[in-house]
């Protein structure tokens, strides 16, 4: 799933995304302990999780909607920390979309770039040409308010394509989906990811995503990381009881259940 592409990032071995040191506490309570991982140029990677694991916290650090108490972000090697989130060349898709209700899905796509001074005179060509990628040409003037759950989300990520983002965030992207709108969604960012290489992280605690859509996952509980390696490592070889009732486990009733539906549907 990564790009073939190598940058000068890649060819230095300088990670594209990193994080070092990474505490964040809330009323008293330590939620992060001391992250440190990296992302390369290109990857794909999910940070798995239950409620509570400090995934999105870690997130929103990268993003820079929250301070880390101590520690520092990276990005192509070069400390961001303390920069702004529309100075880190990221951009992040909600899990409510966050769109404007009074616009339609073009002026949503567009209005991000009016404040992009390189983008800003061409700025509807742009939305809808991103429109257009996700097969959202012909909603481009209809009320968001008019869209399916789905549709809404493909107007948020062609909201984020638009700006050329370094590093994508989705942030529980297929929470409050229905079934075909979740198999949509993997195969779109799939295809996102293959055509343009961009390095892309995905927040989730359903496993079966993590796994499937991934060039690594990192596993984490209560505020620590567990385990960080490809899908086949980690089913393979759990790093620990907490990875391998978390996901080998869940997974394997998954499988089974839907064993029992298949036969009792015979």
């Amino acid at each position: 799933m990564a790009s073939a592409a190598t940058t000068e990032t890649e060819k230095q071995g300088v990670p594209k995304l990193s994080a070092r040191g990474i505490v964040k506490s809330f009323d008293g309570r330590e939620a992060l302990h001391g992250l440190d991982f990296d992302i390369m140029d290109g990857e794909f990677v999910s940070i798995l999780g239950p409620s509570g694991c400090g995934k999105s916290t870690t997130l929103r650090i990268l993003i820079g909607l929250e301070r880390p108490d101590s520690g520092r972000v990276l990005l192509d090697g070069k400390d961001i920390t303390d920069l702004a989130p529309s100075q880190r060349h990221m951009g992040i898709v909600f899990q409510d979309y966050a769109l404007f209700e009074n616009m339609t899905a073009i002026e949503n796509v567009e209005y991000a770039l009016r404040f992009d001074p390189e983008k800003r005179d061409n700025r509807m060509s742009i939305a809808r040409d991103a429109l257009s990628r996700l097969g959202m040409e012909e909603f481009a003037d209809k009320p968001v308010t008019g869209l399916s759950g789905g549709q809404m989300q493909r107007v948020s990520i062609a909201r984020t394509l638009a700006l050329n983002p370094q590093v994508i965030l989705f942030d529980e992207p297929t929470s409050g989906l229905d079934a075909d709108a979740r198999l949509s969604f993997r195969s779109l960012v799939k295809d996102i990811q293959s055509q343009s290489g961009t390095t892309i992280l995905l927040i989730t605690h359903d496993q079966e995503e993590a796994l499937s859509l991934s060039d690594r996952v990192m596993v984490m509980g209560e505020g620590r990381i567990h385990q960080m390696d490809d899908p086949q490592t980690i089913v393979r070889d759990p790093a620990d009881e907490y990875v391998r009732d978390f996901v080998t486990k869940n997974i394997q009733a998954k499988y089974d259940s839907l064993a029992r539906f298949a036969q009792n549907g015979q």
